[in-house]
């Protein structure tokens, strides 16, 4: 019987040691924490994942500074405040699965092209809008609703102006396809990360060394505009009617973030799922997600 315990526990922390630790990144009017959201996603991994680090990102001193920091923190200073909190945490020395949710897709993938150390191994994007949103705002969660709709007027006024950019995390990922120019010159983050005014190699590089970019759009969304952004698509230039494909994209042929590449090599994983932003069911989420987190 005692060597049965030893053979068990033996066995368990081997599982633990395999384990990749996983970081969270929650998406708008959200927080690190909320039992009915991040938190019930961290649940239900650890529960499925023995000994398995996940770590849920809280940006702020609190729950109540996470949640309005998502709103309205510079992004670059959120990604900059996410850096460092990886590289000082011990668990992801050796590597790490990310796994963001609506916005905190784009910003886990800022992640990986700006701070490769610790590596990212995997980056599951739950419905981020990669090509940008969000042209015309998405709805907002619950007791959110009421800063939406300012945020909504304000980005309607001035979108691209120096002071709505610095301040409002929205605005650094809203992409008006009537207005590209004006988007590319002045979008201080998605333009960047999206390498619209010229190629920076490093954050090509740093995106290609992912083993996987699994990418999840939400069949039914009413919130994310136009939700082919989910899978890197977007507008055809110039109009906001007809969308074009990944591939159709000058992103995609110029392959100015390695995606092309990426692609041939089986490293992009594109996912569909019937619901609305956000919406799945805890089978699909063990049946579909949990696999690239073992």
């Amino acid at each position: 019987m005692a060597a049965l315990r030893v053979a068990v526990l033996v066995l368990c922390l081997r599982c633990a040691a395999a384990a990749v630790p996983l970081v969270i990144w929650h998406g708008m009017g959200d927080s690190c924490c909320n039992p009915q959201s991040m938190g019930y996603i961290k649940k239900i991994v650890e529960n499925k994942i023995p000994g398995i680090y996940v770590l849920s990102l809280k940006i702020g001193n609190n729950l109540i500074q996470d949640m309005e920091n998502s709103f309205f923190m510079n992004v670059n200073d959120q990604v900059r405040e996410v850096c460092s909190q990886l590289a000082k945490d011990p668990h992801l020395k050796g590597g790490y699965n990310a796994m963001g949710f609506s916005q905190g897709g784009q910003f886990l993938r800022a992640v990986a092209q700006r701070c490769p150390s610790p590596p990212m191994l995997n980056l599951i994007s739950v419905g981020g809008q990669h090509q940008g949103s969000v042209y015309g705002f998405p709805r907002c969660p619950g007791e959110s609703s009421h800063i939406c709709d300012w945020i909504r007027k304000t980005l309607d006024l001035g979108a691209y102006t120096q002071a709505v950019q610095e301040h409002l995390a929205q605005a650094e990922y809203w992409h008006d396809p009537l207005k590209e120019e004006d988007y590319r010159k002045n979008s201080i983050f998605l333009a960047d990360i999206n390498q619209e005014r010229g190629i920076n190699e490093t954050y090509k590089k740093n995106l290609m060394a992912l083993k996987k970019f699994v990418m999840v759009k939400f069949l039914n969304d009413t919130m994310v505009d136009p939700p082919i952004s989910e899978w890197f698509g977007f507008y055809k230039s110039g109009q906001a009617k007809e969308t074009i494909p990944l591939k159709e994209t000058s992103l995609y042929t110029e392959d100015r973030l390695g995606l092309q590449e990426m692609d041939k090599a089986g490293k992009l994983v594109f996912l569909g799922v019937k619901g609305d932003h956000l919406h799945f069911s805890e089978e699909w989420f063990y049946t579909t997600i949990l696999p690239f987190l073992q």
